[in-house]
């Protein structure tokens, strides 16, 4: 992606208010004034320094801007379609905003953008691999190597017993969402597919302040014997989704290797669609992680009819999961196109990564906090709940050897 970003000093404010960089890209006279607003909720005041990202979507330029004590930022743009994110933090909260499909023709725009709270998780995606890679000196592509990689960033040991984790409707960001009305998302994540779970009592799985954890979520094996490009998730840390009665394709899923654990085998905790292979896009998915409330049982909840909806226009149904339930999600979009249609809300990721080209071995990996890792001693990753910032596309898989 090409970035530009523009830092408007006070004293060039006065004088230049706002063409998108120093170097003037742009002939003024077909220029239209963008006034973008942060409005926070209430109880928390309006201030300066809330950086507002502008992406031209055809050409993926990005350009970076700050606001104002008074909660706006101002610029000049050309006609295009734009998405706008607004993002801030405080000590309690992340704030984030996104317009998506904004429209700047031949005239001045004013966006009044409703800033939505929302916590840094304990748990999170640290990596998504899901594009595949050559299979290389053979001929060919290879997808049936899935994995993510899951982070404790808190201060204190996390136990990911009971944790669940799914993908969402519709598996691609290209294309038309059916879930979209009037614009709106709906008020809960369509998990579809599946609802996958890490096994365990309670206390059985532990992970430290800095540790990772691998979930295969495809063959728990060592793909590089036969595919050098690919990785080796044939390990005893693996959490594995194994299961050859819900899913019985043995190209997708077969046997793990003898490293991995019976005990670390993925609970599926209920299967809604008909594929014989847990189905994750390999351009553009949607991943989040949640656990249901102490008081709901996630067994009971998944069976109930008011919980599974039916995809509009469609004969698969879904699990309706409440977004105060997510503890980390993640939105894929495809390089390949400039279509990209939001899933998640704002509360749970107001941006996306692009992974530009699949079948490369290229992975989606979070950045790290430089700052926070050298404070408290061990890896700590960027958390803003938006993966456009929080994420890069990395060249090779972080478990390729």
């Amino acid at each position: 992606m090409q970035t530009k970003v523009l830092i408007l000093a006070a004293a060039l404010t006065a004088v230049f208010t706002g063409c998108m960089d120093n170097g003037e890209p742009y002939v003024p006279e077909n220029l239209n004034r963008l006034t973008v607003k942060a409005v926070y909720p209430d109880g928390v005041a309006a201030k300066g320094g809330a950086t507002v990202s502008i992406v031209e979507v055809s050409s993926a330029t990005q350009y970076s801007i700050k606001t104002k004590e008074n909660g706006t930022a101002v610029t000049d743009i050309p006609n295009g379609i734009y998405r706008i994110n607004v993002r801030d933090r405080n000590d309690d909260y992340v704030f984030n905003s996104t317009r998506d499909k904004v429209l700047i023709s031949d005239e001045d725009v004013s966006l009044d953008m409703e800033m939505m709270p929302s916590k840094a998780g304990a748990i999170v995606i640290k990596e998504i691999y899901c594009g595949g890679c050559s299979k290389a000196p053979k001929e060919g592509t290879y997808q049936s190597d899935k994995y993510i990689i899951l982070h404790n960033n808190s201060l204190d040991t996390e136990y990911l017993d009971g944790l669940c984790m799914g993908t969402l409707s519709p598996y691609n960001s290209t294309g038309a969402n059916p879930w979209l009305q009037d614009g709106k998302l709906p008020d809960f994540l369509p998990v579809i597919q599946a609802v996958l779970a890490i096994p365990g009592s309670g206390t059985d799985f532990p992970v430290k302040p800095g540790e990772d954890a691998i979930v295969a979520l495809c063959g728990a094996i060592d793909h590089t014997a036969e595919y050098p490009l690919s990785v080796n998730l044939n390990l005893p840390e693996v959490f594995a989704l194994y299961d050859p009665v819900l899913f019985p394709n043995a190209t997708y899923h077969p046997a793990p290797g003898s490293n991995v654990l019976p005990q670390r085998y993925v609970d599926v905790v209920i299967k809604t669609g008909q594929a014989n292979a847990y189905t994750l896009s390999v351009n553009s998915p949607t991943f989040i992680l949640f656990r249901a409330p102490k008081t709901v049982d996630i067994k009971d909840y998944v069976q109930q009819s008011a919980n599974q909806p039916q995809v509009p226009g469609g004969s698969e149904k879904v699990v309706a999961i409440p977004p105060d339930w997510v503890v980390d999600g993640v939105e894929v979009f495809y390089g390949g196109s400039t279509g990209n249609i939001k899933r998640l809300p704002e509360t749970v990721d107001a941006g996306a990564v692009t992974l530009s080209e699949t079948f490369k071995g290229r992975t989606l990996m979070r950045k790290a906090d430089e700052t926070l890792s050298a404070e408290q001693g061990y890896e700590v990753l960027q958390d803003t709940n938006n993966s456009t910032e929080d994420f890069y596309e990395r060249e090779t898989q972080s478990l390729h050897q």
